[in-house]
Formats: C-alpha cells, structure tokens, sequence
C-alpha cells in the first residue's frame, strides 16, 4: 500500500512538473518565433523602401507594382548631377554647367544585397503570398507629391501563431494587425513596426 501511494505521488509530481514545462514553453516559444519572424518581415520591407527609393530617383515617383519595380531596377540607370563651373566665363564663378551621369540600377541593388527575383513576396510563406503595395501622387501642402504604401498581415507570416489566443503572452499582438512603411495620404515613408 505504501508503495502505490509513493507511486502515485511520483506520478501526480511528474505530472505537474509536465504541465509547469508546457505553461512556460509554449511563451518563451511564441515569443521567440515572434521576434524572428517580425525581425524578417521587417528587413524585407526595408529592402523595398531602399529599392522604391532607388526607383523614385530614375521615374520621379515609386512604382505601382512589383513587376514595374523589377524591371526598371534590371533595365534603368540612376541619375547623377554634378555642378561644374562653366569654363566658358572663368571671371564668373557662380555660372555653373549641370552635368548628368548614369550608373545602372542593377549595380546599386547587387551593392544593398537584394534579390528582385523574391522581393515582392511576404518571408515564411514559400513565396505564395505578396506584399501589398499601393503608389500614387497626392497634393500636399499645394504640392503634389509622390507616395507609397507597403504592407502585410502578421498572420500572413506567423504561421502556426497566426492564432489570436497568443494575444494573452502578449496584449499588442494582433494576427490581423498590419505591418509595413508609407502613407497613401502624406510622402511619409516611416514603418510601423516597434
């Protein structure tokens, strides 16, 4: 008898100590996967900025698709001006002469790192699913002005923790929440992730 109780004890004591692993782990586990994930998905989106950016310099506005950014980062050249003084009038040296260069776009992306092949598409989904990206030009401040907006769903990313009962591990999150940089009303091309 003593030694089905001594069982029973150790059984109830393996028991807890399982229920108390899992009520950690399954946290720590969210929140590791969370901030991997997030961390991704942010550098992607910075990769697009860099390259909307890249496009604005050659068009004067951003581009409104995924396929036009890709072809005119693989066929265009970025602009450079430079001012020279004009040697034509050396007794006036606030006579300049604007010069333009051209250095293909192709060399700027190799430089930054990025892949165009998979750039438009939302990491941590075998490249099924896109980032959705809007372009456009608005009056502001009796200016227009081109602007830009991309964004994604964390639940387009977060997979299995796509599931809003993860919100009590952490209060701010929200599968439907989104994520990503630019206004569709004001040139703001600040992101939104903390």
């Amino acid at each position: 008898m003593k030694y089905i109780i001594n069982l029973l004890i150790l059984a109830l004591i393996v028991f807890l100590a399982f229920m108390l692993y899992n009520s950690i782990k399954e946290p720590i586990a969210f929140g590791k996967e969370l901030n991997k994930r997030q961390s991704t998905v942010v550098n992607k989106l910075q990769q697009i900025r860099s390259v909307q950016e890249i496009h604005r310099e050659i068009k004067g506005e951003f581009a409104k698709s995924f396929e036009e950014l890709v072809q005119v980062m693989k066929t265009d050249s970025i602009p450079s001006v430079s001012l020279e003084a004009d040697p034509e009038d050396p007794t006036n040296p606030d006579k300049f002469i604007k010069v333009v260069t051209y250095s293909p776009a192709i060399d700027k992306i190799k430089e930054l790192e990025i892949n165009l092949d998979n750039l438009a598409f939302v990491p941590f989904t075998d490249n099924k699913v896109k980032f959705e990206m809007q372009a456009d030009t608005v009056t502001y401040q009796s200016t227009i002005v081109p602007v830009m907006e991309t964004m994604t769903r964390f639940k387009e990313f977060m997979g299995p923790f796509a599931d809003p009962h993860y919100r009590k591990y952490e209060k701010s999150y929200d599968p439907d929440a989104r994520i990503g940089f630019g206004s569709m009303s004001t040139p703001n091309l600040e992101g939104n992730w903390r």
